[in-house]
């Protein structure tokens, strides 16, 4: 578990209720299949205007907000890639690699009222240029309970190789 998961991104109120691993789940697998089948502009609304995502270039439990990152996105960022992602003029995305995800072996890492963090691990299969690829990574989810339903906070991204040179990834994982 990162430092970082109980840490003081979010500025949104929370509803003081138990989130259910299986609620967490079913936000999960829908985020999975929003980016699979390229709903970036839906997948936006999944999130806290507060929260961030991260893929960290070391794997471990360090900060993410102290150590160098392959992308740390708050929600001016997110907007920003994802206009880059639906516009059609980003060499990375032009065509867009088609994915499958498998996100799995959830985990709860902490709960209090009206938030839970998840650890989970993802295997993603990339199909571009006649080539097939697969990214594995661990995923840690920060999940709370809004007036407008569950959003995501907090998505750390860990891949199972992230001090490794990667190439040419044109989505969001």
């Amino acid at each position: 578990m990162t430092t970082s998961i109980f840490a003081p991104a979010t500025a949104t109120p929370r509803v003081a209720r138990v989130i259910t691993l299986a609620e967490a789940q079913a936000l999960i697998w829908q985020e999975a299949e929003l980016l699979d089948t390229l709903g970036y502009k839906a997948w936006l609304d999944l999130w806290t205007a507060e929260g961030y995502y991260v893929i960290p270039t070391e794997r471990g439990d360090g900060d993410p907000v102290v150590q160098l990152n392959l992308l740390y996105d708050d929600d001016a960022m997110r907007r920003m890639r994802v206009k880059r992602l639906t516009s059609g003029f980003a060499m990375a995305s032009s065509p867009p690699a088609r994915t499958v995800r498998t996100v799995s072996r959830f985990v709860v890492a902490a709960s209090e009222p009206g938030l839970i963090a998840v650890r989970g691990a993802q295997i993603l299969v990339e199909y571009k240029y006649d080539r097939t690829r697969i990214i594995a990574a661990d995923v840690t989810y920060r999940i709370v309970a809004t007036d407008d339903g569950l959003k995501l906070d907090q998505k750390v991204v860990t891949l199972i190789n992230a001090d490794d040179p990667l190439h040419g990834i044109g989505y969001l994982l």
